[in-house]
């Protein structure tokens, strides 16, 4: 998770206000890349290796999503070096057309509201393991069970963690608090990946738990597609590579495509070694959060909880704050167009209202929909837009206007459209399989 919200974020947020970003090396690039997609979509992983029919079928799937993940960001690096534009949303809106620009708007704000509800599952997952070791702790119990008071539930801690952390972080104009945090997301995904490799090695018993169904084959088609939106999840730092591109001293294709490679690469070593142990520890019964699948008094988890929760609640904010500067943009300009003038204080009203409006909404659907899976089965679908789709039309309005062979035209006009028909199948293929489990839950 997005993971969206490092370092590479605030790249965006500055380009987005016409302020200089730094220059950046190719070491920071990859870096910062790398920031942007380790995050709380490692934590599902292993499940998502489960879920798919086995670690075979699942670096398959991660294989071939790879070159679609690399072919996305070279698209999005040379779109912005011909249109000139320095975010996403500029760079779809300046190449296909304000329709499909406004379309951009859209999904951007909704694949943010849907990561903060991803990543406030994640910190209730959290605060309920973190509640059970500090109970049995506290009573000397065993029994990995807290009775239940309303004090004593995890949704109201949830609550109170909004309230008294993440609205106060949020409200401000600008957040200047992720210059201090934005290494934690990395920090933890690293840390979780490393505990998952060594717990597994420290096991008492490996052939209990570790049998020849962990490396089978798939039993369906559904099944090994159903990884997809995890891998969409996980790999996304496709709105924040242009801020990235446009950062850089060295915009030669080449060289970005070599950022673009490396990046990926160590993306998926990381990703892949934790769903692979993951998944060699506890099988079939893995849960979609993996640090719920470890005991609560488990103190190398203890630190990894601490870790993503603490990012998280930094993060949140951030994420926050793209979002609403979307929308709050729109709503400011009708009214511009309404009264001629926009005051600071109907301004500030705004701000303050669509972030409370914005933080309770997700709260309510983290606490009602607390599965990670089917949260990340919607943002995985919404990503497909940003990894396929939109670089996909924008591959192939580029190739109308390019001074290009006609040969080459063709070729990329043609994996142009692959691209877009790929991304059509798995946002429609992700948004069925969780609205169908939805109804199905309901």
């Amino acid at each position: 998770m997005e993971e969206l919200a490092r370092e590479s974020i605030c790249l965006m947020a500055r380009s987005a206000s016409h302020a200089d970003p730094p220059r950046l090396g190719s070491f920071g690039a990859v870096f910062i890349m790398l920031k942007s997609a380790l995050g709380a979509g490692l934590l599902n992983f292993p499940w998502a290796f489960q879920k798919a029919g086995g670690i075979n079928t699942a670096i398959s799937v991660e294989l071939v999503s790879l070159v679609f993940l690399i072919s996305g960001l070279v698209i999005l690096g040379y779109a912005s070096s011909i249109s000139r534009q320095n975010t996403y949303q500029d760079v779809v809106s300046e190449v296909c057309g304000r329709a499909i620009g406004q379309l951009c708007e859209v999904c951007f704000c909704f694949n943010l509201f849907m990561i903060c509800v991803a990543f406030l599952v994640v910190v209730q997952d959290q605060l309920e393991k973190l509640c059970v070791s500090l109970y049995e702790t506290v009573t000397g119990s065993s029994e990995g069970e807290v009775p239940y008071y309303w004090y004593t539930d995890q949704r109201f801690h949830l609550f109170i963690m909004c309230v008294v952390f993440i609205l106060p972080l949020s409200i401000p104009k600008e957040i200047g608090i992720q210059k201090y945090t934005s290494v934690l997301g990395t920090l933890a995904a690293s840390y979780l990946c490393v505990s998952v490799i060594v717990k597994y090695y420290l096991m008492e018993s490996h052939t209990a738990i570790v049998t020849p169904e962990h490396s089978q084959g798939i039993s369906s088609w559904a099944s090994m597609f159903s990884v997809v939106p995890t891998i969409c999840f996980g790999f996304q730092c496709h709105e924040a590579c242009i801020a990235i591109y446009s950062s850089m001293e060295n915009k030669k294709m080449s060289h970005w495509v070599f950022i673009s490679v490396i990046s990926m690469f160590f993306c998926l070593l990381i990703y892949t070694l934790t769903g692979v142990y993951g998944f060699l520890t506890f099988g079939r019964t893995v849960a979609s959060d993996i640090l719920m699948s470890y005991p609560g008094d488990d103190v190398v988890m203890i630190i990894a909880r601490l870790l993503f929760g603490i990012s998280i609640v930094t993060i949140y904010p951030i994420i926050l704050l793209l979002g609403r500067s979307v929308i709050l943009n729109l709503a400011l300009r009708i009214h511009r167009n309404r009264t001629g003038v926009v005051t600071r204080t109907f301004e500030n009203r705004c701000r303050v209202v669509l972030t409370v409006i914005w933080i309770a909404v997700t709260l309510l659907i983290a606490m009602f929909v607390p599965d990670m899976g089917e949260v990340i089965s919607v943002i995985g679908g919404i990503s497909a837009f940003f990894i396929f789709i939109f670089p996909g039309l924008c591959l192939v309005f580029l190739m109308q206007s390019e001074p290009v062979s006609p040969r080459v035209r063709m070729l990329f006009t043609g994996w142009g459209v692959v691209t877009i028909v790929v991304g059509v199948f798995i946002f429609g293929q992700s948004t069925t399989i969780a609205i169908m489990e939805l109804v199905h839950k309901f």
